[in-house]
């Protein structure tokens, strides 16, 4: 069972339902006893969603969905691993999802962190550093621009990540390539609620 949107057809319900979160009048779609009942032999997600895990991102909340409609994936930093890697092929080539976004967001405690290191030169313990080293390039980039404000540098991380996961996987480029899926960058305000598109590969803006 797969979507039946295309890429822009998706991405239009996504920023309709952001656009209602914002203005304060989300309908909740999707999460009652009947549509629980009705995905537990399969499931059809109209979008991917590869963001941040701070506990303001709550990805189905921001764009006003439910129960089966996002496959949400969540790392500090929306940093970029294997397993996310894998995680993205499955939602493209066996859920055949048309919509993979990677959502940033303001004032994010992983881009801080490493914009702190870069400063300072200190890096952090454990598997923090793991994050912080993923995350440098994006941070570096920003500041080659003279860009020294932390969502700045998390705007150029979002677009960043978004190319790589499409430069990185074969079967997430061929997808965009034949037009059945779509990436977008999109960063989140969060005093606004409103999700920002800020790159984007593939027709979905038709």
């Amino acid at each position: 069972m797969t979507s039946a949107l295309t890429p822009s057809q998706a991405w239009h319900k996504l920023v309709e339902g952001n656009g209602r979160f914002i203005a304060g009048t989300s309908s909740h779609p999707n999460q009652d006893a009947n549509r629980r009942s009705s995905l537990v032999n399969s499931q059809s997600p109209f979008t991917m969603i590869f963001g941040c895990s701070d506990s303001r991102l709550a990805a189905e909340i921001i764009f006003d969905l439910g129960l089966g409609d996002a496959f949400v994936i969540r790392t500090a930093g929306q940093v970029l691993d294997d397993a996310v890697l894998g995680t993205l092929e499955y939602g493209v080539d066996v859920l055949e999802i048309p919509l993979i976004v990677v959502l940033g967001h303001d004032s994010c405690g992983a881009v801080t962190a490493t914009k702190e290191a870069v400063d300072s030169g200190d890096m952090p313990g454990g598997y923090i550093r793991n994050l912080v080293e993923r995350i440098t390039p994006s941070v570096l980039a920003s500041l080659r621009r003279g860009e020294t404000e932390v969502n700045d540098m998390v705007v150029e991380h979002t677009r960043q990540v978004a190319d790589r996961l499409v430069e990185r996987s074969a079967s997430i480029r061929a997808a965009v390539e034949s037009g059945r899926t779509a990436v977008v960058g999109m960063a989140y305000r969060l005093e606004e609620g409103r999700a920002d598109l800020v790159s984007g590969v593939g027709a979905f803006e038709d």
